[in-house]
């Protein structure tokens, strides 16, 4: 797999220490105040990254769609960041220490994003993957890519790569994505998370996770997946878009270090035995024991041998060999024979 390195120089490898992004999309509920703030509780869980949407009332909808549909101009217009509003939280982030990144839906404000904003990626909507023009642009402009896939069949996501790779970018990491909110745990699919590894090799991939709770998370880590992106609020009781599938501070905190523990618990492919279960072995194995009672000179049968705890004598794989064997001390029932016991 190719290095992919964003614009801050944070490494993204499959199977490597998860990055988490909490999606702030507009759990803010358009107050700056509380987007700093969730920015601030990000951080202090753990997380990676906090990610925005660029998106205004002009960009994300048509006049057709306002015209059948009034209330939602106003609504998004409310929940929408102005350029001023995102170079705000930008600043923000940089002065918690944490990353910033916003998904855009128009070219300015990818340019936006890179120029004013520096942000380390540029995150792709999954409603984007058959937007080429768009594709592309985002691709010239060089910038890492995080790519969603949901709602995509494995042609179409084939198809958006190669327009971007065609636009001399191979900076990707695709996201496998059920675009459900929240989706059914029938239909998460996380296998998927291998498909996209075996179909795309030169590639990271990450998971987009819509479901309810952290476990999907953990068991995506578990695949390998090298990125979390996990929708974040600071009070999911709040009637909102998308806010009532958001997670919680506490919640957030446990699912990063989850996907930690799980990064880490994965270890190595190849099989060891630590020092610490070598030392176990004398208490926890077992050894060759006398069944009964048995005198100096008796030729052990294997009617006469059993095993118990502890592993300090002759091992029970040794069993078949003592069979034959000429006893030098008398042995009393169920205590170890010995090697020096033997003729």
């Amino acid at each position: 797999m190719k290095p992919y390195i964003l614009r801050d120089s944070t490494e993204l490898n499959d199977f490597a220490r998860p990055y988490i992004v909490a999606e702030i999309n507009t759990s803010h509920f358009g107050n700056i105040e509380t987007a700093k703030e969730m920015i601030s509780k990000a951080k202090e869980v753990g997380c990676d990254c906090v990610k925005f949407q660029s998106w205004s009332a002009e960009t994300l909808y048509s006049k057709t769609y306002y015209d059948e549909n009034p209330i939602a101009k106003r609504m998004f217009t409310k929940f929408s960041f102005s350029e001023e509003d995102l170079a705000e939280v930008a600043a923000h982030s940089n002065a918690c220490g944490i990353a910033f990144s916003s998904t855009p839906y128009s070219n300015s404000e990818v340019d936006f994003l890179l120029n004013r904003c520096n942000a380390p990626y540029i995150k792709v909507a999954s409603m984007e993957l058959n937007n080429y023009l768009f594709l592309e642009y985002i691709a010239k402009s060089g910038a890492p890519i995080v790519l969603s896939t949901g709602m995509g069949d494995m042609e179409e996501i084939k198809k958006a790569v190669d327009v971007i790779e065609k636009a001399g970018n191979k900076y990707i990491c695709l996201l496998h994505c059920i675009s459900i909110y929240p989706p059914e745990t029938s239909t998460i699919h996380l296998n998927n998370i291998l498909g996209l590894r075996e179909e795309f090799p030169d590639y990271p991939i990450g998971f987009s996770d819509h479901s309810d709770g952290t476990e999907m998370a953990s068991a995506a880590v578990a695949l390998g997946a090298c990125l979390i992106e996990k929708h974040f609020t600071l009070d999911r009781s709040r009637i909102g878009m998308d806010n009532q599938m958001a997670i919680e501070p506490d919640v957030m905190a446990t699912l990063v270090q989850g996907c930690h523990n799980v990064q880490v618990a994965l270890g190595e492919k190849q099989r060891k035995v630590l020092p610490e279960e070598l030392e176990q072995r004398s208490k926890m194995r077992r050894s060759v024991i006398a069944v009964r009672d048995l005198k100096a000179g008796d030729r052990l049968e294997l009617d006469d041998l059993g095993v118990k705890r502890p592993g300090t004598g002759i091992p029970p794989e040794k069993i078949d060999q003592l069979v034959g064997k000429i006893l030098l001390r008398d042995i009393e029932a169920d205590t170890l024979i010995m090697e020096a016991d033997l003729k």
